[in-house]
């Protein structure tokens, strides 16, 4: 299983951000991935799980304790993903915020779209217990971290306006995360073309100096 916390930031330049291969799944999670986002957590049973795979169930059992194993093996590959990512695309900025900002979110909307369906099932971590919430909660954390620093040092050089800084993270992260709720691959819009229009709406929110833009 795939362990919390962030990842490593001086290996994070050396990520291609913009660039999203296949995740490595085994077939039990692609397995759980497909029927989580199907049926949801609680629409989905481990024996269908096992039937999709075509192993029994003590067989996944072996390699997962129970259904809330594989939920929060997904949600922490998917959401470490996203944070190297983030951290990638902030290194990529350099020292100046409005680069900055604009790599992290056209890092994380690209993440949204291409992986739009791991991206969605990190709601179905409302059903985690304590302990695999609080897991999940560290590394969503460092996200929010992430952003908010990036908001801050913009507002002190001037380059943003921004009055509350936790508060328009959330925004920006609420923004980002509604995604996998419409887009859809056999839509009008590319991943790239959504990212650049998130990450222009997210320099106006933080009202970007248009002279920086």
């Amino acid at each position: 299983m795939a362990t919390s916390g962030a990842p490593n930031q001086s290996d994070a330049p050396t990520l291609d951000w913009r660039q999203l291969e296949p995740l490595p799944l085994t077939p039990i999670l692609e397995a759980a991935l497909d029927t989580f986002y199907e049926r949801g957590f609680h629409g989905t049973s481990v024996r269908e799980i096992a039937r999709r795979v075509g192993v029994t169930v003590p067989a996944l059992y072996y390699h997962h304790d129970n259904k809330e194993g594989l939920l929060i093996a997904l949600i922490e590959l998917s959401t470490g993903d996203v944070l190297a990512r983030a951290h990638a695309a902030d290194a990529d900025g350099g020292e100046d915020p409005v680069a900055r900002l604009s790599n992290v979110i056209e890092a994380i909307v690209l993440r949204m779209t291409t992986r739009a369906r791991l991206a969605a099932i990190e709601a179905e971590a409302r059903y985690l217990g304590p302990e695999n919430r609080e897991r999940n909660r560290v590394v969503r954390k460092g996200i929010e971290q992430l952003m908010r620093g990036i908001l801050e040092d913009g507002d002190r050089a001037g380059v943003f306006d921004v009055d509350d800084a936790a508060e328009t993270t959330r925004a920006l992260l609420g923004m980002c995360q509604s995604i996998p709720r419409w887009y859809h691959t056999e839509g009008t819009l590319r991943p790239d073309e959504v990212a650049r229009k998130y990450s222009a709406i997210a320099l106006q929110t933080v009202g970007a100096k248009p002279s920086v833009v």
